[in-house]
């Protein structure tokens, strides 16, 4: 392994296999809606490494077009992206849909309408997991999302006590406040390193998060050479159903 940035990846997962210990990855990719050839592109970039990804879809605009091109994809998995992937914040605010902007009854009411629409369309494909847009929610609703099926809730950041489980993302592989293109592959690889410095202490797994709809080709390259380096070593790539059916934190 002679590649200079990549280099602390490949010392910090030998770290892990002398210890005798195996590094858990997960991937998110959000604001899938229908069959694109980036999609088809995530889905074979994954399906060639063996990777699970679980896509966020927007529920409302969304149909069966995304699930016929599910069917069959195996290592594919789906999470309720809140409904409309509309921001109800003023002028001036961090965007949200799931903010304190609207009327609680109504944002809980979108919500089964996602969590009831990805059941319709992709029956066990469907995960009981919301991914608020922009991965912020009102933290007063966040104690009613179990009564409406949830049984887990994906932000971005570390992971924090709360009424739900969480099973966040936190490396983001898109620079969204410059070039809106892929962030430097040396500063992805320093964040990994330290996620992965996080977890061995009993942090949370590496949560890669993509959105394939936006990715330039440094993002396809950059995803292409961590899948390679992740499957020479000892690595689990894990999908959020594995976590929650273990019932502790990955």
């Amino acid at each position: 392994m002679n590649d200079p940035i990549w280099q602390p990846l490949h010392q910090e997962l030998l770290r892990w296999e002398r210890a005798g210990r195996v590094a858990d990855f997960w991937l998110r990719d959000d604001d899938a809606i229908e069959p694109t050839a980036a999609l088809d592109r995530l889905l074979d970039l994954t399906g060639e490494y063996a990777v699970p990804v679980t896509l966020a879809v927007v529920p409302a605009f969304t149909g069966e077009a995304l699930a016929v091109r599910l069917s069959g994809v195996e290592h594919a998995l789906v999470a309720v992206h809140g409904w409309a992937h509309e921001n109800h914040a003023p002028e001036g605010e961090k965007k949200q849909e799931l903010g304190p902007h609207r009327p609680r009854d109504i944002v809980l009411e979108d919500l089964a309408r996602g969590f009831a629409r990805m059941d319709d369309l992709h029956g066990e494909r469907a995960l009981p997991l919301l991914v608020p847009p922009w991965n912020r929610i009102d933290p007063g609703l966040v104690p009613e999302l179990g009564r409406l099926g949830f049984q887990a809730l994906s932000v971005f950041g570390p992971s924090k006590p709360a009424s739900i489980r969480l099973i966040n993302s936190n490396v983001d592989v898109m620079d969204w406040h410059g070039t809106r293109g892929c962030r430097d592959h040396a500063l992805l690889v320093e964040e990994i390193v330290a996620q992965l410095g996080r977890a061995f202490g009993g942090g949370d797994a590496v949560g890669l998060l993509t959105h394939h709809l936006v990715h330039d080709e440094a993002v396809w390259s950059f995803v292409k050479r961590l899948f390679e380096m992740t499957s020479r070593h000892r690595v689990r790539w894990r999908s959020p159903r594995e976590m929650l059916a273990e019932g502790a934190l990955p």
